[in-house]
């Protein structure tokens, strides 16, 4: 609405309930093929919550090696072919860091920052955006569980998303 002129197109591959393995398996098709300006990608907190919410169904857990290893992938096989790309970490709507599930998302996220920094990719850092919203209300506000935002969720996750780009809301 703030770039009409743009003729933007904003395609959402995301599916519920994946991973970073099952994003590795259909990049190629969902996202490659569409052949993108800008992507923009927000994967992890699937790879940490099957480890508490399944923690017997190891063969679904995606530990922090692998997560690494299918976001290099992603972002190798996906920078030499578009304008810009941003990554963002996974976020847990949750201001405890010492919440176990807080502390590993945590670490996936500092993945994401370091994969960004060392490919020369953004990075917006959604937690931070998170955390600072959760200093003004309760998780309830913006998630039912922690980890699925509502809309209200969903605006500050956008609003990182746009900073990080340097999205200039005042254009005239």
């Amino acid at each position: 609405s703030v770039y009409p002129d743009y003729n933007i197109r904003v395609v959402n591959m995301g599916v519920s309930g994946n991973t970073s393995r099952d994003l590795r398996n259909r990049w190629q098709c969902d996202v490659i093929d569409l052949k993108p300006d800008w992507v923009s990608v927000m994967i992890g907190l699937n790879d940490v919550w099957r480890q508490f919410d399944s923690p017997l169904v190891k063969e679904s857990h995606v530990y922090p090696e692998e997560y690494k290893e299918a976001l290099e992938e992603i972002i190798t096989g996906t920078k030499p072919n578009v304008k810009g790309m941003v990554l963002m970490p996974p976020v847990f709507w949750e201001l405890n860091k010492d919440d176990p599930m807080a502390a590993m998302t945590m670490q996936y996220g500092s993945i994401c920052r370091e994969l960004a920094a060392e490919h020369d990719i953004i990075f917006a850092d959604a937690q931070a955006y998170a955390d600072r919203m959760l200093q003004h209300c309760h998780p309830a506000y913006v998630t039912w569980d922690r980890v699925h935002p509502n809309i209200p969720g969903h605006n500050v996750l956008a609003h990182a998303l746009l900073d990080a780009i340097d999205f200039d809301f005042n254009r005239k």
